[in-house]
This record gives structure tokens, sequence and C-alpha cells, in this order.
């Protein structure tokens, strides 16, 4: 729980200590005004006092009650300052060290982990940190001032308020016991009814295709009836203790009074006063033990969730990246976009078989190399090596002549043009898509986003647009077809004018005719440009200077189109399943 603290600044630490300065003086101010109060019980009932005398200690009450208001309000202050920036500070610092993360980590955490790690789990440090610079110094400061000020004014209130505190203690064990556990749990279960939103929300046209609303909904019943029941369990016995807390106060109030009233009648005329003066005082200083042990209450019921939540940040903070970038910002000279892997094998953590094994291969600047193969045969494991999504389990993958590990993160990225297997838009413009980032060298022109486009076979419904390049894009690019998505992110990849593009089935929603111009487009523009090209459809990789063939992680072919043919009978395989004798032969 403390260890997420080290992340707050120095100055952060300073305001914490003025508040700590002005919470001790609330306490001392808020102790000082019984101290009046038995000043002007004593001068009420004394004959011969002054009016003056009695309005002076009341002033000085009043004065205290002010200072004890300002000293809260400034407290709240800096306290919601602190919380706030630090709150902020840790969305900042988990977005970055997501952002450094591989598959690997990504896969470790499920998305709606990640979002809850980043909205909800903060909310309740910063809650915590809130409630807890009021509270958690004030309680025990309050706590035990109090119970030195009341020391020696009357064994018979000390026992009651003994006792009070005792039925408090039992009370908070109860909680701890039963009620904490399930403050543990919400956050889990808060994922849990995340995931099920996102998944709702994502797969909505499916969902609806197939009719799926109500498994849909018995699905998020569950998890949102699983995490209800708990809030539901956990705001009764709070709600339980509200009143518990209010008839102990109340009770120790009676008992105070009453033990009293059989004192003063017990006691001698010259001792009434001074007994009646202590049991006002010992009654005001017995709530301020109660108050301190209902915000002690508090904090344990806030304390663990927000310990949970911070283990929750902490193990996505103190996550070490598995892949990190070496030293190397340029590759050896004259080898430019070059790809070569020697004896590459990989597997996923802690998974027994290879998804790859052996592989060997190179390409030389301009030339375009293909991957085919059928379903789970490693393509795109094999071709997210190159930018290091993946890092080879045995073997090294080189680019220009160095090992990709030794490149630096941004040298190796702005050497590579990326088009996922699912096209990704972000929500924005036409123009803020295809020029995304920094373009890998800088902001893109205008023309260059115009030439994009156009190489991409996109120009023609860009051009249809209301607003053309500054064409509203929504999130995930819902509002374009899947093969505009396609185009508009190959359109990004040949903006940033790279060393080697990457194209991890990229042409699937594209026709034939849009797939054969896109590429001769392609082909025509960007000479002297290495490709990689992983696709289904032999028309896509017919063409390509060296095809791979991969089969259960293993190279079973290489070689051009025609000899392919010849040699390999999966290549075969798959091209007589897409297309006649005729077409191959032609």
């Amino acid at each position: 729980m403390f260890k997420i603290f080290k992340y707050l600044k120095p100055q952060e630490w300073g305001q914490a200590a003025i508040c700590v300065v002005f919470v001790v003086t609330q306490v001392w101010l808020n102790l000082k005004m019984p101290d009046y109060m038995n000043q002007i019980t004593q001068l009420v009932q004394t004959p011969g006092s002054s009016m003056g005398e009695i309005w002076r200690q009341g002033g000085f009450m009043l004065l205290c009650a002010l200072g004890s208001l300002a000293s809260m309000v400034i407290v709240g202050f800096f306290a919601a300052r602190i919380a706030a920036s630090f709150s902020r500070r840790l969305r900042s610092l988990q977005f970055d060290k997501v952002n450094s993360f591989s598959m690997e980590e990504i896969n470790r955490f499920s998305t709606a982990s990640l979002i809850t790690r980043s909205t909800n789990d903060i909310t309740q440090i910063q809650l915590l940190v809130t409630m807890g610079l009021q509270m958690i110094i004030s309680a025990p400061i309050t706590a035990v001032w109090a119970v030195i000020k009341i020391a020696g004014k009357g064994v018979d209130w000390s026992l009651a308020t003994g006792v009070a505190v005792l039925v408090m203690i039992a009370m908070i064990g109860l909680i701890m016991v039963f009620v904490l556990p399930k403050f543990r749990k919400m956050q889990v279960l808060t994922d849990n009814i995340n995931n099920a939103t996102r998944e709702n929300l994502t797969g909505l046209r499916v969902i609806r295709a197939y009719n799926a609303e109500d498994y849909q909904e018995a699905k998020f019943a569950k998890a949102n009836t699983e995490l209800t029941n708990t809030q539901l369990f956990t705001s009764r016995s709070m709600a339980f203790m509200a009143p518990t807390m209010s008839m102990i106060m109340s009770g120790l109030t009676l008992a105070i009074y009453w033990i009293g009233a059989y004192l003063i009648n017990a006691a001698g005329a010259v001792d009434k006063l001074p007994i009646f003066s202590n049991m006002v005082v010992f009654s005001s200083y017995a709530m301020q033990v109660i108050m301190a042990f209902m915000m002690l209450t508090m904090m344990f019921v806030m304390l663990p969730r927000a310990a949970v939540s911070a283990r929750r940040i902490n193990e996505v903070l103190d996550t070490q990246p598995t892949i990190v970038g070496g030293t190397q910002t340029q590759g050896q000279p004259g080898r430019v976009g070059e790809v070569e892997f020697k004896n590459v094998s990989f597997k996923y953590p802690d998974a027994a078989n290879y998804v790859l094994k052996d592989i060997s291969f190179s390409v030389q600047r301009g030339q375009t190399i293909a991957f085919i193969g059928s379903t789970g045969s490693g393509k795109s494991t094999l071709i997210n090596m190159v930018p290091r999504f993946f890092d080879a389990t045995e073997g090294e993958v080189l680019i220009d002549g160095v090992n990709v590990k030794d490149y630096t993160e941004e040298a190796l990225y702005d050497k590579i043009g990326y088009v996922p297997q699912k096209a990704v838009l972000f929500r924005g413009t036409v123009r803020s898509n295809v020029g995304f980032g920094d373009n890998g060298k800088g902001a893109a022109t205008e023309q260059q986003i115009a030439q994009a486009i156009a190489i991409a076979q996109g120009s023609d419904f860009v051009e249809s647009m209301d607003g053309r390049y500054e064409a509203d894009i929504a999130q995930g690019g819902a509002n374009i077809s899947g093969g505009q998505k396609q185009r508009l992110a190959i359109a990004r990849a040949v903006c940033r004018d790279p060393e080697i593009y990457i194209f991890d089935d990229s042409f699937s929603a594209l026709d034939y005719r849009t797939d054969r111009l896109l590429r001769t487009a392609l082909k025509k523009q960007t000479a002297g440009v290495t490709s990689m090209i992983v696709a289904q459809r032999i028309g896509t990789i017919m063409e390509a200077d060296q095809i791979i063939v991969l089969s259960e992680g293993q190279v079973v072919g290489c070689g051009k189109h025609q000899e392919l043919l010849k040699t390999c009978a999966v290549y075969k395989e798959i091209a007589m399943s897409q297309l006649s004798e005729e077409e191959l032969a032609a």
C-alpha cells in the first residue's frame, strides 16, 4: 500500500506537512473549546460573575470555532490538490508504462482490467489521499489528546467511555472480518463488468446478427448481479454501522449525565459546581473520542479497497517490459532495406511447443517477399517479429545487417510502415489518420497525404466524403467500410515513407481489381522499398520476388510462383483451391 506513495513529488510532501500542521491546529482548537465551556459554566453558576467575563470566554470559544473551520478549509484545499495531482501522475505513469509493453505484457493484463486500473483504482487512491490527510492524522491525535484531557476527571465517566470504545472496537473487528474481504473482491468484479460491457459494445453487430442479445444479457446479468450483491452486502453493513455509532454516542452521553446526576446528588454543596463543570467538559471530550473512533472506522473501510487498488496499480507500474530497446540508430552502410532471419524459432511464454521452428531467409532492398500457409501456420507471428512485437526465442532477426534487439525502439519503428491484420483507425479525420503521429520524420504535408491516399486507391471515396481530407472518422473507423479502412491504413504506411513495408494480410477486404491496382501503384511509386506481405490469396502474391510457404511453423517451400507450383505440394494445393489450371498457367 505505502509503496505507491513513492510517486509523490517533494512539493506534495511539503503540502502534506502543511496539512499536518493545520490538522494539529484544528485538533487543538477543537479540544480547547470545552475548556472555555467549563469556564462559562462555572461563571454562570457562580453568584456575582460579570456578564463581560462570560462574553469574553464566549468570544474565545467562537474564535476557536472559526480557527478550527479555517484550518479545516486549508487542510481540505491542500488535500484535494495533492490527491488530484497525484492521481493525474498515476494515470500518466500507467499510460506510459502500458505504451512500453510488448504483446506478452498486454496479454497478461486484460484490456478491461487496464481500464479499471486507470480509472476506478486511481479514484480509490485519490479518495484515500483526500480523506486520509484529514482523518488518518486527525483521529489518533484527537483520541489520545482527548483521553489525556479527561484523565483524572472521574473514574466512573472514564469507565463508561472505555465501555463505549470497546463496543466500537468490537464493531470494527466484525467489519474487518466480514466486510473487508468483500471490498477487496469488488475491484475484480468491476473488471468483470467492464469486460462484459466492452465485449458487448465491440461485438454488437455479430450479437444482433445471431440474435444473441439474450445470451449476452445473461452474461452481463451474471457479472452485474455478482457486483451488485457484493455492493449491497458492504452497503448494508456500513448502513448498520451509522445507527450503531449514533446509539453508542447517545448512550455514552446519557451514561455520563446519569453518572453526573448521581455524583452531584451525593456531593456536598461546595463540590456540586465543580462536578457539574467536569461533567459538561467530560461529555464534550468523550464525544471527541467517539468521533475520532468513527473517523478511524471510516478509514478502516476505505483502506482495504484502496490497498487492493494500490497493489493493482503497482502491478502495472512495476512490470518490466520483456522487450527493451538497444542503442543503435543506424544500420550497416549499403544494406538499407535488407531483412534477414537466421535460424529463428519462437514459442509463447510457458508454451510447450514452438509456433515457429528454424526459419531462415533474407530479402534485399526493393524486393517483395510474401508468406502464405494454412491458418495457424505462424505467418503473422513471423512477420510481427520484424517490428519486435514479439522477440525470437532462438535465432536472430536482422534489419540493415543489425539485430532488431540492438536498435532503439524509435529508430526501429521509423524504418517500418506497418499495416496490421485488422485495420485500426482512430477518432479524428482522414488527414489525422493518414498522417498519424509524427509520421516518422515530422508532420505530413497535404501533398504527401493526398499522394499516399491515391497510391492506396482511396482517392475516389475520400474525395466524395463531406470535408474530403478533413472528413470525420469515427473511433475504429465505424463510419466507413472494411475495404476503405484497409486502404486508409495502407495509405498511412505509405505516407510514412519507410524502408520496409509490412502488410499483415492487409488486402483481404479489397476486391481483386483494387488489390491489383494498389499493388501496381505501390510497386511503381515506392521502388527501392522492401515489402513483406502476409496473404491468403494467391493472386496477391503471385508476382512476389520470393514466396515463403509455411506449414505448422516450418518452411516447406521457398521460391517464385511458378517454381513453387512445381516443387511445393502445399503451395500447389492452396493455389488449386483458389484458381483454375488455366488461370495459374496464365
